[in-house]
Parts: C-alpha cells; structure tokens; sequence
C-alpha cells in the first residue's frame, strides 16, 4: 500500500477537478485512491473553512456541505491529530514551514510514512532536504 497525504489545496484542486495538479500526483492519488490509501489531515477541513471565511477560496455550495461531501468520498480517509503527531509538529527536524497548519500536516505525513502531495515550496524545500517524502502537486 502506498499513502498518499494530500496537503490542503492537493485536495481542494483533486475535488474541483482543476487541471493545476501534475499528471504525476493524478496517478499517484488515483494509485492510492484504489487502496483506499489517500489521507488528509484532520486539519484541512478548518484550512479550508479558514480560507471561505477569508474570501480566499470560494466553493460551489457552503462550506460545511463542501466539507462534510468531501471527507465522505471513497477512498479518501481522514487522519486525526493524534497526541503523537501534534508533539512531534514541535519537534521536526531542519528548517520547517512556520505555519501550524502545515507542521501537523508534515508530521502526520512523516509518523505515516507518507508521501505528501503539496505545492508549498517551504514543504517541497523540507522534502528535498531528505525530512519528508514529496511531489509537487501543480504543474
């Protein structure tokens, strides 16, 4: 089984169909998809709701109603923040994203063993330094 971590906007661009993301995050998603192997950190759905309630991202219904199809959809699963992975966020190695968001998803992808799909140069930085196992999601 290969697990795939979607970071926030991986997910938003998967389930709007934008033709940002890379054809190689496609098929790994779609790879994992079939493994019911795809996470999301629990912190993404209050990414998203954060960014409506900003202006930054508009969706096609309420926030809520995106969310609760979103976290539903078959073979994507929905990682809690475990004690284990909100402690290691304080603790991860070399120079790391400042935001707090993006240190849980980097923990949760490092403690799963996870290949994260992102976009963030910070976190593809972080991966290229050999702390973290990433694609660049966009083109």
């Amino acid at each position: 089984m290969s697990l795939v971590l979607l970071d926030t906007h991986a997910w938003v661009w998967l389930l709007n169909g934008d033709p940002k993301l890379n054809p190689k995050a496609v098929k790994a998603i779609e790879r994992s998809l079939s493994e019911e192997a795809v996470l999301l950190s629990a912190i993404s759905p209050w990414e998203v709701a954060m960014l409506v309630s900003k202006g930054r991202l508009t969706l096609d219904r309420d926030v809520g109603e995106w969310v609760g199809t979103a976290v539903s959809i078959t073979g994507i699963r929905l990682e809690p923040i475990s004690p284990e992975i909100a402690v290691a966020s304080t603790r991860l190695p070399g120079n790391i994203h400042p935001d707090p968001a993006d240190r849980l998803i980097a923990a949760t992808a490092r403690h799963l063993g996870a290949l994260l799909i992102t976009d963030d140069q910070l976190l593809l930085d972080y991966g290229t330094a050999g702390h973290l196992k990433t694609l660049k999601a966009g083109r």
